[in-house]
């Protein structure tokens, strides 16, 4: 982990920060649990501003979220403006995959995924044989209107000699010039949302608060199911195409962890934040689960703790009957948050395998009183960190939109009233 530079008080208090989550990765119960925050359109409402607001305006992102970590103190924090301040790169691609505040859904509305099928089934082999031309070609003009004039992109594998020359002619279109010009415009965009970003990382680590994770990635599977085939796609080629699949699956999770890798790197922090999707029990039998999704992500989770990271997987949904799968990791390696599943349950199967997050409940922290809060931490202390579970308090999936700030002070407050 990158040492910050700040003030001699503030590099004190974000080492004693940092301890308390690398002891709870390594199964040693720090001074005190560990409180994180992490949110994306609650800090909005926080703020005074609308969604769309938050997603724009760089300025405000940053104010607004940086008051937020000042005002409630955790022990680590997500990557704030790089998880809300989105807008104007969603607008520079075109991006296709998604509605956001302001753009398809109202100023105050939070985000709608568009499941489609992005790749057609016999579209497999083509991304087998060459990614990146089905990329450059297929995929992105699908999913970004900036790269819409690179369908007639030139095939440059085969070419050799002179036509390695006359190849190059589909570049001289002026729809291909065109697209080219607007993708340019669109990674001036995204440079600076990632200047933005990385300039708030650098002030909060500064002020004494480590990030939670430095980067984020994808399982093979759920990338291929999410942003590729679509939910009914996916589930069709469970059983139609199913050699296809999990040879695509195979060469998704090398370029995921090739990839994981060298963005985790750069930042200098170890800790991956991996969303998990088709994971939770509803989805797909155990069979098929041991079959399709568990062995590419477990192999991709060894592949990062070989290269000195720490996968933080994101189990979304209720995954009470995956645990006795999910615990074949190394120990004292990874972080297993947990969005529905009983966290009991889940500490008693993989407590002395993986350190905890989460996992107070959204229906709870938006209708709740302050004094359910209070509850529901006592009730995870009581029966998970007391009991010597290594648990990072959070919420289930970042701070819910419509939790009342009182809630959020109430969680804070009530993991050092408990351990501390």
């Amino acid at each position: 982990m990158n040492t910050p530079a700040g003030t001699a008080e503030a590099k004190a208090q974000f080492d004693v920060r940092w301890r308390r989550i690398q002891d709870c990765v390594a199964l040693k119960q720090p001074d005190r649990m560990p409180v994180v925050m992490y949110g994306t359109f609650w800090f909005a409402r926080y703020g005074g501003i609308s969604f769309k607001e938050l997603m724009y305006d760089y300025e405000k992102a940053k104010e607004i979220t940086e008051r937020a970590v000042l005002e409630f103190e955790p022990d680590a924090v997500a990557p704030l403006v790089g998880a809300t301040a989105l807008g104007r790169v969603f607008e520079a691609v075109d991006f296709k995959q998604l509605q956001w505040p302001g753009h398809g859904v109202g100023d105050n509305q939070p985000y709608q995924y568009l499941d489609r099928e992005y790749m057609k089934p016999e579209e497999f082999p083509a991304l087998l044989q060459d990614p990146t031309g089905f990329y450059l070609n297929s995929y992105l003009p699908r999913i970004f209107g900036a790269f819409e004039g690179f369908d007639a992109f030139p095939a440059f594998p085969g070419m050799f000699y002179f036509r390695a020359i006359t190849g190059l002619r589909p570049l001289a279109s002026p729809e291909f010039r065109k697209s080219l010009q607007r993708v340019l415009d669109a990674a001036d965009e995204v440079d600076r949302y990632m200047t933005h970003a990385a300039e708030w990382n650098r002030r909060i680590t500064s002020l004494g608060y480590p990030l939670i994770n430095g980067s984020n990635s994808g399982a093979p599977y759920d990338v291929i199911a999410d942003y590729f085939r679509g939910a009914t796609g996916m589930m069709k080629d469970l059983f139609r195409n199913k050699e296809l699949l999990l040879e695509t699956i195979e060469m998704m999770r090398r370029n995921l962890t090739r990839m994981t890798i060298a963005n985790a790197k750069a930042t200098g922090n170890p800790i991956v934040m991996i969303p998990i999707h088709w994971a939770p029990d509803a989805f797909m039998s155990r069979k098929q689960f041991e079959e399709f999704w568990w062995p590419s992500f477990r192999q991709m989770m060894l592949d990062l703790i070989d290269a000195d990271l720490i996968p933080m997987p994101l189990w979304e949904a209720d995954c009470t009957k995956r645990l006795e799968i999910i615990r074949d990791v190394p120990p004292g390696k990874c972080i297993y948050w947990f969005e529905r599943t009983d966290m009991v349950k889940a500490f008693e199967v993989l407590g002395d395998v993986v350190a905890l997050r989460g996992n107070l409940s959204p229906s709870m922290m938006t209708t709740g009183t302050p004094a359910d809060v209070d509850a529901a931490v006592k009730h995870l202390v009581d029966n998970v960190w007391a009991r010597g579970g290594n648990l990072i308090l959070d919420t289930a999936f970042g701070i819910p939109d419509e939790t009342p700030v009182e809630n959020v002070r109430a969680m804070f407050a009530a993991a050092r009233k408990y351990t501390g």
